[in-house]
C-alpha cells in the first residue's frame, strides 16, 4: 500500500457518486448472508446491501455509520475498476455545500478519516484493507464546474446543482465562488419526484414508484397510464418553471450571465429549458459524476496529491 490513490466521492442524499459509478444511498442491514452478493458489504459482523432504494433523508451525514459504510462501497467499487488490488491507501476528496463547508467541515472530514487506521471488509466476496489517509473536501458544484475549460473566461457565471434534496445555488466571478450569493434550497428531485407522486395518487388513485416516474421523465418505455405519463410531464414542466423562479428569486439572473445546471436534475433541465425562457446560456451538465471527478481534479493540485 505504498502508493497513495486518489478517489474522488459526491455523498448525495439521493445517491452516491464516485469517477465511475453512480448508485442510491440505500443500506439495508442483515444479521446474516443475504440473498446475494451484488454490492454487498460484509463490515463488522453484519452484512449490508448498498444501492437498494434510497434511504431517508440524513441532514447531518455524520450522525449515523450509514454514509461511512456507502463510503467503503464505493472505495470498493472504484478499486475493482482502475485493478488496484484489495489493498490500497486512500486520499478520500469529498465536498460539501458551501452554505455549509466552514461549519461541517471538521465534523464530516473527522467522519471520514478515522484516524486513518486500516479498514478491513468484504464487498461483493472480495476482502479489502484499505487506509484512508488524507481526506481533501471542496466545494460542491464548483468542483464540477472546473472541469469545463468553455466556462473559465466567463466574467461571472450561476451555478445550480440540483440534487436530490437541495438545490445548491451560488455565483462564480472571476472564477471565485462568491459567498454571499451561495443558497441552499429545499427543492431537489426527491420533492420533485415526492410531489408528482402524489398529484397521480390524488387524479387516478394509482400508488406509482419513483423509479416508475423517472423512467418516464427519462422517456423510458414501460406499462405506465397513459394519463400518469400526461401529469408527470405537466408536473415535471412545473418544476422546472418554480426552479427558475426560485434562482431568480434568489438574486441571481439566469437572463443576464451564464447558467450552469448539474446534478440529479440537470437532464430533466434538458429536455424542459426553452428559448422563451429568456435565459443567456444555459449549460447543462447531466453527467451525475461531475463532482466525484472534480475533486479528484483538485486534490491532484495540492501539494503531493495525485488526482486525475
Amino acid at each position: 500500500m505504498s502508493e497513495v490513490l486518489t478517489i474522488g466521492i459526491d455523498h448525495g442524499y439521493a445517491a452516491m457518486k464516485t469517477a465511475h459509478f453512480a448508485f442510491p444511498t440505500g443500506l439495508v442491514e442483515y444479521d446474516h448472508e443475504p440473498y446475494t452478493q451484488q454490492n454487498v458489504l460484509e463490515y463488522g459482523g453484519k452484512f449490508y446491501v448498498a444501492g437498494s432504494g434510497r434511504q431517508p433523508l440524513q441532514k447531518d451525514k455524520t450522525l449515523t455509520e450509514d454514509y461511512y459504510l456507502l463510503t467503503l462501497a464505493a472505495i470498493a467499487k472504484e478499486l475493482a475498476y482502475r485493478n488496484a488490488g484489495h489493498a490500497a491507501s486512500v486520499h478520500l476528496a469529498a465536498g460539501l455545500p458551501l452554505t455549509s463547508f466552514g461549519r461541517d467541515k471538521k465534523k464530516f472530514r473527522a467522519y471520514l478519516l478515522r484516524d486513518g487506521r486500516p479498514v478491513f471488509f468484504r464487498f461483493e466476496g472480495t476482502a479489502y484493507t484499505v487506509s484512508i489517509e488524507e481526506v481533501s473536501l471542496f466545494p460542491q458544484g464548483y468542483a464540477a464546474v472546473l472541469t469545463q475549460p468553455e466556462l473559465l473566461g466567463e466574467p461571472s457565471v450561476i451555478l445550480a446543482d440540483i440534487g436530490g434534496w437541495t438545490v445548491d445555488l451560488m455565483r462564480l466571478d472571476n472564477q471565485i465562488p462568491n459567498a454571499a450569493t451561495c443558497r441552499s434550497l429545499e427543492i431537489g428531485m426527491i420533492r420533485c419526484l415526492d410531489k408528482i407522486a402524489e398529484q397521480i395518487r390524488r387524479r387516478l388513485d394509482l400508488s406509482m414508484t419513483a423509479a416508475q416516474i423517472e423512467s418516464v421523465l427519462q422517456s423510458g418505455a414501460g406499462s405506465v397510464d397513459g394519463r400518469a405519463r400526461e401529469i408527470i410531464q405537466q408536473e415535471a414542466d412545473s418544476y422546472v418553471h418554480s426552479l427558475l423562479s426560485a434562482i431568480t428569486e434568489s438574486g441571481l439572473d439566469a437572463r443576464a450571465m451564464p447558467a450552469v445546471f448539474l446534478g440529479g436534475g440537470a437532464s430533466l433541465m434538458k429536455r424542459r429549458i426553452r428559448a422563451t425562457d429568456g435565459l443567456c446560456r444555459p449549460m447543462i451538465l447531466d453527467d451525475v459524476c461531475l463532482n466525484a471527478k472534480g475533486y479528484e481534479r483538485l486534490a491532484g493540485l495540492l501539494p503531493g496529491g495525485s488526482g486525475v
